[in-house]
C-alpha cells in the first residue's frame, strides 16, 4: 500500500493518498491570490480534500487476494488486464498500456 496512484499504476496492490490533480489545482488558486498581491504569510494552510484509491486486480490476483466487492465499489479506479467481474456501479476500470 502506498499513498501515491503511480505505486498501483506500476504495479503495486492498492494505493490510498492526495489527488495531485486537485493539489495541482489548489496550488494554481495559490499562485492566483499571490499575482494579485495577497502575503503569501497570510494564505492559510490547506490539508488535501481529495482522496483517491486506485485498487490493481492485476497484482490481487498474481498474490491470489480477493479483493471484497464493497472496496471496489469505493475504488475511484480499478486496474485490470481484460474483462473482469466487477460489482455493478464500480468505478472506471483502467486497462495498462500495453509494451
Amino acid at each position: 500500500m502506498s499513498g501515491s496512484r503511480g505505486y498501483a499504476d506500476s504495479g503495486g496492490l492498492i494505493a490510498y493518498g492526495p489527488s495531485y490533480f486537485d493539489l495541482s489545482r489548489r496550488a494554481a488558486v495559490f499562485v492566483d491570490k499571490i499575482l494579485k498581491g495577497a502575503k503569501p504569510a497570510d494564505l492559510p494552510v490547506e490539508q488535501p480534500t481529495k482522496l483517491e484509491l486506485v485498487i490493481n486486480l492485476r497484482t490481487a490476483k498474481a498474490l491470489g487476494l480477493a479483493i471484497p466487492p464493497s472496496l471496489l465499489l469505493r475504488a475511484d479506479q480499478v486496474i485490470s488486464d481484460g474483462p473482469t467481474r466487477l460489482p455493478v456501479g464500480c468505478a472506471h476500470v483502467a486497462r495498462p498500456a500495453r509494451r
